[in-house]
C-alpha cells in the first residue's frame, strides 16, 4: 500500500492515476475529498497526529501536504503544517514501521537563487513557505537518520509545477497571453525552470522503487524557457504568431506591485499583482538537476506539457473539471 498524504491535490490526483494503471494499491491521506477517487480517500489532517494514525497504512508514504500559497494567514500556518506536520508525519512512520518516505520539498528553500543551482546550493529561502519547508527536510532526515541501513528518504525539490485543471501563477501568465492583454515586463529575458505535472508525478511513482538511503533531487523538466520564448510558444499554440505585444520596464512594473501591496494592505483583500509577485516574474529562476543521473526519463517533453495545457485550458471544453487552486 502506497499512502499519498495531500494526495487529493494537483500532483497527488495525477500520481494516483499512474498506480491506478499499473495496478499499484494506494490511499489518498487529505483533509479535503477526492474528486478524482473518492474510493481511495481516508480523512486525515497532517495537523492531528491521532488522524495520521487512523489512516495511514503502513506502507510507502509521498508527502505532498504543505501551506505554500503567498497569501496564508496567519503566518504561523506555515510552521503548523510544514513542520509540525512533518513531525507528525514522521512519528506515526516510525510507529508503523514505514521504510519508503518521500517528501515534496521546494527549490524555494534556495530563494533568489543563482542561475543553475543544483542540489548543493546555499540554503537562503526569502519566504515562510521555503523557510519551512527547509525546516521540514530536517525533520525528515532525523526519521531517516535514527535507522538508515533500513529507511529510504527522497526529497524532492520542485520548481514552479503547472499542467491541466491547476489555477496557479502559471495558469494566470497562460490566461494573461490568452487574452492578448498580456504585458512584459522587463526584457523578457529572464529564464524560467518549470515541470510539468505529469513528469513530477512519473518521477515520483520512480523514485518508490529506490533502495535504502537518502536522496535529494531538485525536480526541472529541460530545456528551460526564456520569457520571450514560453510567451512564444504559447501564441503560436493560440494559432496568434509573434511575442508579447507590450512591454514595461521592470522599475514601473515594482511600482504598480507595491501600490497594489498598498491596496491589499488597506482593504485586506487579496489581489493578483503584488510587489513579490513582479519580482518573482522577472526574476531567473533557473535549477539545474542530478535526476538523469537515477535513470530517470520525463515522459512528456516540456514543449509539449506546455502545448497540452494551453489546448485543455483554452481551446477545449471541459465543464465539469474539479480545478486546482496553487502558486
Amino acid at each position: 500500500m502506497i499512502d499519498l498524504i495531500g494526495g487529493s491535490g494537483f500532483i497527488g490526483t495525477r500520481l494516483g492515476q499512474r498506480l491506478q494503471e499499473r495496478g499499484e494499491p494506494f490511499r489518498l491521506i487529505d483533509k479535503a475529498a477526492s474528486h478524482r477517487f473518492p474510493e481511495h480517500h481516508q480523512f486525515a489532517d497532517v495537523r492531528d497526529r491521532d488522524s495520521l494514525r487512523r489512516s495511514m497504512s503502513g506502507g510507502a508514504v509521498v508527502n505532498l501536504a504543505a501551506e505554500h500559497r503567498d497569501d496564508v494567514r496567519p503566518l504561523s500556518l506555515y510552521d503548523d503544517v510544514n513542520v509540525q506536520g512533518a513531525r507528525n508525519v514522521c512519528q506515526v512512520a516510525t510507529e508503523k514501521g514505514v521504510r519508503t518516505l518521500v517528501f515534496t520539498s521546494t527549490v524555494a528553500v534556495y530563494g533568489f537563487a543563482p542561475p543553475n543551482t543544483d542540489e548543493s546550493g546555499a540554503i537562503n529561502p526569502f519566504n515562510a513557505y521555503g523557510r519551512t519547508k527547509w525546516e521540514a527536510e530536517q525533520v525528515y532526515r532525523e526519521w531517516y537518520e535514527a535507522d538508515p541501513t533500513s529507511r529510504t528518504l527522497v526529497i524532492l525539490r520542485p520548481t514552479v509545477v503547472f499542467g491541466e485543471q491547476n489555477r496557479g501563477n502559471v495558469y494566470n501568465l497562460l490566461r494573461q497571453i490568452a487574452s492578448g492583454r498580456f504585458v512584459m515586463v522587463g526584457s523578457g529575458r529572464n529564464v524560467k525552470s518549470m515541470a510539468y505535472v505529469e513528469n513530477i508525478a512519473s518521477f515520483l511513482e520512480y523514485s518508490l522503487s529506490f533502495g535504502p538511503g537518502f536522496y535529494v533531487y531538485n525536480y526541472v523538466d529541460k530545456p528551460d524557457f526564456d520569457m520571450n520564448a514560453l510567451v512564444g510558444t504559447v501564441r503560436e499554440r493560440l494559432g496568434v504568431p509573434g511575442g508579447a505585444r507590450f512591454r514595461l520596464p521592470y522599475a514601473v512594473g515594482m511600482s504598480a506591485g507595491y501600490a497594489f501591496d498598498a491596496a491589499a494592505w488597506i482593504t485586506r483583500r487579496s489581489f493578483p499583482i503584488s510587489s513579490i509577485r513582479v519580482r518573482k516574474f522577472c526574476a531567473t529562476t533557473q535549477f539545474a538537476t542530478a535526476i538523469a543521473e537515477t535513470g530517470f526519463v520525463a515522459p512528456v517533453s516540456l514543449e509539449e506539457g506546455l502545448r497540452r495545457t494551453v489546448a485543455h485550458e483554452f481551446l477545449q471544453e471541459h465543464p465539469d473539471q474539479p480545478l486546482y487552486f496553487t502558486e
